[in-house]
């Protein structure tokens, strides 16, 4: 009788103590995820981060490397995504990009065309057509591959100016990144797209100014575009600093000037640069200040109720190891070369309709998934 008792109860004081088991050099364990809100309605706002060049083993190294806590863990969904382009399990970030942003795969390089080069519509142009607000913030280019895929159609992501104009054309309300030499400096021509967005009703606004973003005074009456670099911005290493509050005043100023609801994508693009020159503390450096910007957006989803927020990755960039005997904030890491790897990245979902990105899917359902979440094909 007694060796029956044990039997039954050894595996529950097994999980009991491993509930409360204290983590590696950081105290108690503690759970962090916080609670979806309890909603059936779909999701009225939707806030997209893409961490370029972000696997999982990017975000353990910066959990480790941050005390055993980063704001990822706070999302109560997660799953798994593949990142391949049409003919390549490698994909590159303009495949990635077209793929989440539009629902269709494509060639490496393409920008927001399938296949066989023929134009695709966003969600966000879609999102624009329902009367939602839209916004891009980003810490490269906003020519760049990734923020292209959404607002641009192209054959080649190296048609940086032609990217721009359609960018200056695209109506997005709340623009957040550099590249203001493809818009104001043009090769190809003498315009001056910046100020084609003034006539427009855009607020333009620039680092030349000598204001930061989160100086700037915004007029709520017209859309918003504040170039932060002539091509790539800083790292945040040497001195950037806008992503977090960027981001928030992005989602604060679509939030107040729709009725309809917004969609907002939001890169730390940097991760991807930080891979590619095998460079360990600027991978860290890029990923901490993304994890800081989604505290703010998680932040801005808790007291809203209604914005649905998903953090993913386009590919993982550089093959990133953490080697034997690393410790807390003292990790030992390799990377197996400066380019893009064809592992499967992380999702992570919070707010209405989160419940749908778990499991393993493919980057085009991530597209699907998201307009179902918006019940977008649903509004007026």
């Amino acid at each position: 009788m007694r060796v029956v008792f044990l039997t039954l109860i050894f595996p529950l004081i097994l999980l009991n103590c491993g509930s409360s088991r204290p983590a590696m050099g950081s105290g108690e364990t503690v759970v962090h995820s916080i609670p979806n809100p309890n909603q059936k309605n779909p999701a009225k706002n939707l806030i997209l981060m893409i961490g370029d060049g972000m696997g999982l083993t990017q975000i353990t190294a910066g959990i480790y490397d941050n005390n055993n806590f980063l704001n990822f863990e706070k999302f109560p969904v997660t799953g798994l995504m593949k990142t391949h382009s049409y003919d390549n399990l490698v994909t590159d970030s303009a495949a990635s990009g077209t793929a989440m942003a539009c629902g269709v795969k494509t060639y490496n390089n393409g920008v927001g065309v399938d296949k066989d080069g023929i134009p695709v519509k966003s969600i966000l142009e879609e999102a624009e057509e329902k009367e939602m607000m839209t916004g891009i913030v980003v810490t490269s280019a906003l020519v760049n591959a990734t923020p292209a895929s959404f607002m641009a159609h192209q054959k080649l992501r190296a048609f940086m100016e032609p990217i721009a104009e359609e960018i200056a054309n695209s109506g997005v309300d709340f623009l957040v990144g550099g590249g203001k030499k493809y818009f104001d400096r043009r090769a190809s021509d003498e315009r001056n797209l910046s100020k084609e967005m003034e006539d427009k009703g855009y607020q333009v606004e620039d680092f030349i100014s000598n204001q930061r973003i989160q100086d700037v005074k915004i007029n709520h009456g017209k859309k918003f575009v504040y170039f932060t670099a002539d091509d790539d911005p800083l790292t945040k290493i040497t001195g950037r600093d806008y992503l977090p509050q960027a981001s928030k005043m992005g989602a604060e100023f679509l939030k107040s000037n729709s009725e309809n609801g917004f969609f907002m994508m939001i890169e730390g693009s940097q991760i991807d640069l930080g891979g590619h020159a095998t460079n360990f503390k600027y991978v860290m450096s890029e990923l901490k200040d993304f994890d800081e910007t989604i505290k703010q957006v998680l932040k801005f989803a808790e007291e809203d109720g209604e914005t649905l927020v998903i953090v993913t990755a386009d590919h993982e960039t550089g093959g990133l190891a953490i080697k034997e005997g690393s410790k807390l904030k003292k990790i030992k890491s390799d990377f197996i070369y400066g380019r893009h790897t064809g592992t499967m990245v992380p999702v992570f979902a919070y707010g209405p309709g989160s419940e749908n990105f778990t499991g393993i899917f493919d980057n085009t359902e991530l597209y699907r998934k998201m307009k179902a979440a918006l019940a977008m094909d649903n509004r007026n």
